[in-house]
């Protein structure tokens, strides 16, 4: 260990409930190195770690939720998940050059040790064929690629031969862009994607095997909506929330669900998750005997191991694109975050994460 330095990423200042992340939220110093290994201890090398919007509610006073706690002034940030190599051991379950995973509470530091029976960390071998390709685990065998099948299969009732139109927002993203794919592996006949710029459609349609894609940003959506789902819209990915959902929920079907995955529209916004829709919107919803419940993948948890050996299996066959868009570099983990946030500088599709080891 001598011959490493050691650098973290921790929170800097607080957004406010109601305001953009910035890039003086964040600070990155080097620290100290972790100290020697106590028994059932491993020494990790992060590799990677996951960016994700649903962290923004972390850098509030308080979460509003009961699953994970808000990040505290000063401390080191602690993400979604992480990919890393164990460089020290004194768990017989682990060797030195093991590559290993965590879902939640990676923390964005370069070495760290952590207890391997550790219920906030826990942690999961990375299979040997990845070894070349880690990153992978993140975008697609975690908890990305597992929240994107199982609410499709959960809550979208998506069936083959259905004849069934299935609408995704914020399609370009990591959950988005799978849970298209995936919509069609399950049965929909026509996928239709919702995003915000040309380019990103193109892709979908293109790469991705997306029917079409709209850009929500130049295009009349409803409008739009109309003349790319003519038989109205049979099942909803909802990543976004707000305004758009609800032309989106305007144009569904009778006995149609909504997969409510995320509502990055208000993640800046202090309201409670999920927000509150408009008695119009609850009055459409409650006729149409719309489905519409919030679903969150720790509730299944039974169903991990069968999910990934699906996800692995469409993978290896080529049935399922995973885009990737990598930061080099963990002093830009902030700024990776705000541009996700802010929709600044990112025009690339998919999982956003840094690697740390660049």
């Amino acid at each position: 260990m001598e011959s490493f330095s050691n650098s973290r990423v921790y929170l800097k200042s607080r957004p406010g409930a109601d305001h953009e992340p910035s890039m003086e939220n964040f600070g990155h110093e080097t620290c100290p190195l972790p100290p020697a290994l106590s028994s059932g201890e491993v020494t990790i090398k992060t590799l990677y770690i996951s960016i994700d919007p649903a962290m923004r509610c972390r850098m509030n006073d308080e979460t509003g939720v009961d699953y994970i706690n808000a990040w505290q002034l000063g401390e080191t940030i602690q993400g979604l998940g992480g990919v890393g190599e164990v460089i020290e051991s004194k768990d017989t379950a682990f060797s030195k050059g093991d590559q290993v995973q965590g879902v939640m509470n990676w923390p964005w530091i370069k070495f760290f040790n952590t207890k391997t029976d550790d219920k906030l960390l826990p942690l999961t071998k990375v299979d040997a064929a990845l070894k070349s390709n880690p990153q992978v685990v993140l975008s697609l065998f975690g908890v990305t690629g597992l929240t994107s099948y199982l609410g499709v299969k959960e809550r979208g009732n998506l069936s083959p031969g259905k004849n069934q139109t299935f609408v995704v927002s914020g399609a370009a993203g990591a959950c988005g862009n799978l849970a298209g794919q995936i919509g069609k592996l399950l049965g929909a006949h026509r996928v239709v994607g919702i995003c915000g710029s040309d380019s990103k459609c193109s892709f979908l349609t293109t790469q991705l095997g997306f029917d079409t894609a709209l850009n929500y940003k130049t295009e009349n959506s409803p409008q739009r909506l109309k003349e790319t789902c003519p038989e109205g819209i049979d099942a909803y990915f909802d990543n976004v929330g707000g305004t758009l959902s609800e032309e989106v929920i305007k144009q569904m079907n009778e006995g149609s669900h909504v997969i409510l995955c995320g509502q990055i529209a208000v993640y800046n916004k202090d309201v409670p998750y999920p927000p509150p829709i408009s008695q119009q919107m609850q009055d459409i919803i409650s006729d149409r005997n719309i489905t519409r419940e919030r679903f969150l993948v720790l509730h299944f948890q039974d169903q991990f191991g069968d999910g990934i050996k699906i996800l692995q299996e469409w993978y290896i066959n080529g049935k399922l694109k995973v885009p990737e868009y990598i930061h080099e570099g963990l002093g830009h983990a902030g700024e990776a975050f705000v541009n996700m946030m802010t929709s600044v500088k990112q025009e690339k599709v998919g999982k956003q994460m840094v690697n740390v080891d660049s």
